[in-house]
């Protein structure tokens, strides 16, 4: 094998492991979004449980002195 030929197949090599890279990261900042984007939707479904159960709770605030 010539070095020309090796050269350009590391290079190759390097530019697609690059793109894969890029790739993925990009995918787990999709995935970050939307794990982020389900939990707020999980905690105001569990708030509107809540209310939803045991409404009056919150309601009234009861002081002595």
């Amino acid at each position: 094998m010539d070095i020309a030929r090796m050269s350009t197949q590391r290079s190759q090599a390097d530019l697609h492991y690059r793109v894969s890279v890029a790739v993925l990261k990009m995918a787990m900042e999709e995935v970050t979004e939307q794990t982020d984007d389900l939990v707020e939707s999980m905690v105001q479904a569990n708030e509107t449980m809540e209310l939803s159960v045991q409404p009056h709770l919150g309601q009234n605030v009861d002081f002595s002195a």
